[in-house]
């Protein structure tokens, strides 16, 4: 279940990143569904859905992309209350409990869906504009997390994202590629070796990814 003090921290977080990607954020009202409909297509990915090839799941970074989907998911309901973070608390904690989702016509039943139908269908709302916190919270769970793991790796993410963007990622200067990976894939090392529930947790996670990202130079 996610908690109060969760969701009010990942939306003051979520508040901070799109206030320094552009302050005038709210004014310039991105559509921030579409970048949930690209991230769902690179978690079908991740998860492999082609049925004419062999494919193995890669779960770590399928974790990542519903972290990526949840990043645009909350400034989508903060940008529906302009930026009132009391607001987008309400709705999220009140966000009505259903097994059910009606969409295009078709009633769609959350637990009959296997989990590459889950993201289409979550892809499908996004495109119209819509969201639905059962649906992402189902997704969740067949990527084996619950709530407590998405805040620690939102935490994380979070942390990347705010790196990037101290080191040229909006100038287009940044490197996404550290020693030929990906920066997520080494997100995804140092929290294995660091401890999430640390009050310091923040800070050494963009201190070890700052040592990598120089090692590389």
């Amino acid at each position: 279940m996610l908690t109060r003090i969760q969701a009010e921290t990942m939306l003051t977080l979520q508040a901070r990143m799109n206030a320094k990607v552009n302050p005038q954020w709210v004014t310039a009202a991105y559509p921030y569904l579409r970048a949930v409909v690209v991230e769902g297509a690179e978690a079908m990915e991740h998860r492999g859905w082609k049925w004419w090839k062999k494919q193995e799941c890669d779960l770590e970074q399928l974790q990542m992309e519903l972290v990526d989907i949840w990043h645009f998911t909350l400034s989508h309901i903060l940008l529906a209350h302009k930026g009132d973070e009391g607001a987008a608390l309400q709705e999220l904690l009140n966000s009505q409990a259903t097994d059910m989702i009606h969409f295009d016509g078709h009633q769609y039943m959350i637990a009959e869906l296997d989990l590459v139908s889950k993201l289409e269908l979550n892809i499908g709302l996004a495109v119209s504009r819509r969201i639905s916190i059962p649906l992402f919270e189902a997704l969740l769970a067949d990527c084996k997390m619950d709530w407590k793991d998405l805040f620690c790796q939102y935490v994380g993410k979070n942390v990347l994202n705010f790196f990037r963007q101290d080191h040229g990622y909006k100038e287009g200067n940044y490197r996404k590629l550290w020693s030929g990976r990906e920066d997520n894939e080494h997100l995804v090392e140092i929290m294995a070796d660091l401890d999430s529930e640390h009050t310091d947790f923040r800070h050494m996670l963009y201190a070890s990814l700052k040592d990598r990202y120089d090692s590389d130079l």
